[in-house]
């Protein structure tokens, strides 16, 4: 393995201060939509909440401090594949028994932050209350084109490319074997490390099984298994038009979440809304600080045009890549408030899956939403793989 000293360098998010300012002033300058009576958030996101937030944005929200506090984590650049790559890497605190390494992939709209809170429960457990011995060393790179990891200047990447780069970026760490999860997109990156590198993965852990994809007879899905179709299909006509536009016109839509950051919060805080737990209340599991602070880092990476842009490398992505069954041993926390939720038949029917619970709180954002039951997950199911990544 090489030695990753030669390869990283620390990294020190730091945003300029006329950038700022810039941004004040068009948050201020907002020109803002007309919408029907009592919409609400019935037609996408709702003007008042949207212009409460932006106020707040403008002239209440302390940026510098969350880019301090979001810098108390070990961030390192490291050049892979011709792209740098951002990445926090922590390792455990005062292990009690073998280590298992963690990479952990995040999705759409987000980036590491998705994993800010759960970080420090996975590294150090044993000052959470939990048993010590589960202790990871963790790794949360941000996809190249999300956070602060470099832009494609070519084509978009897809899911399997970004393994490849991820299990590049584990090999440079010293890390031989190790395990993986994520959600959403980085479902679909952690699946194809387990497909594409199963000599070196462990153990992969998911909180979806992504949109399904079948070519065989339909006659062979359970009834289970054919109304969760039914059910993805209806929520596609619904909820779908944004993933229509990504992997079809991402460059269309992006000039206008680049150019105005009203936009990209409104295109940002309806998902984090509608694919969250939060009975229609997004303050419920994010507060107004934690949702700019996510936004805010999309707008200052300039971010929101790429990261749709790998909607489209995706949606490439041959039908017969997307039928590979994963054999290795995975486990699925389904957690109840999230999207098109698979039935077990199609978890078993797509992977080796030895472990599927339920978690009866939490959404598309589960290691935000509850990091402390989102860590749970993980240390159960990840518990009889951690020698594995000692031999």
């Amino acid at each position: 393995m090489p030695d990753p000293s030669s390869l990283t360098e620390p990294f020190a998010p730091q945003t300029a201060p006329e950038a700022l300012e810039d941004l004040r002033a068009r948050l201020r300058a907002t020109r803002w939509p007309d919408a029907p009576e009592d919409a609400g958030w019935s037609l996408g996101t709702d003007v008042d909440y949207l212009r409460e937030l932006v106020a707040y944005w403008a002239d209440g929200f302390d940026w510098s401090a969350q880019e301090a506090a979001l810098a108390q984590l070990p961030h390192f650049r490291m050049r892979l594949g011709g792209l740098g790559i951002h990445y926090v890497h922590v390792r455990a605190a005062a292990p009690s028994g073998p280590v298992l390494p963690l990479v952990l992939s995040h999705g759409w709209p987000d980036s590491f932050w998705r994993y800010t809170k759960v970080i420090p429960l996975l590294t150090d457990p044993g000052a959470h209350g939990a048993d010590p011995a589960d202790a990871f060393d963790v790794v949360v790179p941000d996809i190249p084109g999300y956070g602060y990891s470099d832009r494609p200047a070519g084509p978009p990447l897809d899911s399997i490319a970004v393994a490849g780069l991820f299990a590049e970026l584990m090999g440079a760490l010293g890390y031989a074997r190790f395990g993986a999860a994520g959600g959403d997109i980085g479902s679909h990156v952690s699946r194809y490390l387990a497909l594409d590198h199963p000599d070196r993965v462990v153990a992969v852990h998911r909180t979806d099984a992504g949109l399904p994809i079948f070519t065989g007879d339909p006659a062979e899905l359970t009834p289970e298994e054919r109304a969760w179709f039914e059910d993805v299909a209806a929520w596609g006509a619904s909820e779908g038009a944004y993933a229509a536009m990504h992997r079809t016109k991402p460059q269309t839509a992006a000039f206008g979440l680049t150019d105005s950051p009203a936009g990209l919060a409104a295109w940002i805080v309806e998902k984090l809304r509608g694919w969250s737990d939060c009975g229609g209340d997004v303050e419920r599991r994010f507060t107004k600080d934690e949702i700019l602070t996510n936004v805010t880092l999309y707008w200052f990476t300039g971010t929101i045009g790429s990261s749709m842009r790998m909607y489209s490398a995706n949606a490439a992505i041959p039908p017969a890549q997307l039928a590979r069954r994963v054999e290795v041993p995975s486990g699925f926390s389904i957690f109840a408030g999230d999207v098109v939720r698979p039935p077990r038949a199609w978890l078993e029917r797509t992977a080796n899956a030895v472990r599927v619970t339920e978690p009866a709180s939490g959404g598309h954002f589960a290691p935000f939403e509850e990091p402390e039951l989102y860590a749970q997950e993980l240390r159960e199911f990840f518990r009889p793989y951690r020698s594995a990544a000692t031999h």
